[in-house]
């Protein structure tokens, strides 16, 4: 038993060293017709990683022949299979441009965008490989709404927004919650918000961010100069006014009484102070009236 152990390791050690050494000799010295037949065996026998090598050397020769659809496709694939999503999301979505009339055009379009989902990092990252994402999906709900895939394009496109957003809310909250550092952060979380609350009308960050939106002016109110006061709590009251109007029964609300009864007291304030300078201005002006009159 042993000895058939031994010989049958031996058997699969030579089959595996005759076939790494005729892969090499393809595809080293091997004709383009070679290639060819050797890269379509390996990715039917799921060696993408091997057979992308081989596609490689023979996309130049095929280019503008019939069988450069299949190449395509296959190169794709095989990037996708390889987990090498960015390439293979850029791969399909040539593959539908390059061949309109393909029968595999919607297979192609839904793997683009499914490739660029799985290429998407962390919310917090860099989102270009999500807003592809995003773009093709959105173009495949639109162009196949029939197709079979249309469920899980319209999943995958409202977990990809949804992204998106909390992406862009933390970053806004990041602003606010580091305003005490610096006081230009304010300004930088309130723009934020609005961004938020412009790009994703239906956004499910929306009522936390009015209510964000609002206590950042508010605060920013209170870091101003007196002369700056009166406008930004303008700003404030509004804010608050859409978060009123859009949820008037919001779980935040209770906390805004104090923060608008702050700014109350803060524009009450400010409002004396003008009213004071004006009449010591217009007191100056009548003595000088005065004075040129004696």
């Amino acid at each position: 038993m042993q000895k058939i152990k031994n010989l049958a390791c031996l058997l699969v050690l030579s089959l595996l060293l005759f076939s790494c050494g005729e892969y090499q000799k393809v595809l080293n010295k091997g004709t383009v017709e070679d290639q060819y037949k050797m890269a379509v065996k390996l990715y039917e026998s799921k060696k993408y990683g091997k057979a992308l090598r081989l596609f490689e050397k023979i996309t130049p020769a095929y280019r503008g022949k019939p069988q450069m659809e299949r190449v395509q496709f296959m190169v794709a694939q095989s990037n996708f299979n390889e987990k090498n999503y960015s390439l293979s999301g850029y791969y399909f979505d040539r593959f539908v441009s390059n061949y309109p009339t393909s029968s595999k055009k919607e297979e192609a379009a839904f793997l683009s965008a499914y490739s660029y989902k799985l290429a998407s990092p962390v919310f917090s990252k860099d989102p270009t490989d999500t807003n592809k994402a995003l773009d093709a999906f959105q173009s495949f709900i639109s162009t196949y709404p029939t197709s079979d895939k249309i469920d899980e394009a319209n999943k995958h496109y409202k977990e990809l927004r949804y992204l998106l957003q909390k992406k862009y809310f933390e970053i806004a909250k990041t602003y606010y919650t580091t305003a005490d550092y610096d006081v230009r952060n304010y300004k930088a979380a309130i723009q934020a918000f609005d961004n938020l609350l412009s790009d994703y009308l239906g956004s499910e960050f929306k009522e936390e961010a009015l209510y964000y939106r609002f206590k950042a002016a508010h605060d920013y109110v209170l870091k101003s100069t007196d002369r700056r006061k009166i406008e930004r709590i303008k700003d404030a009251n509004e804010a608050y006014e859409k978060l009123e109007r859009n949820y008037p029964e919001s779980k935040f609300l209770k906390e805004t009484v104090v923060m608008l009864y702050t700014l109350k007291k803060e524009k009450a304030r400010v409002e004396g102070l003008i009213e004071k300078q004006k009449a010591k201005e217009e007191l100056l002006e009548k003595e000088k009236e005065n004075s040129k009159e004696k």
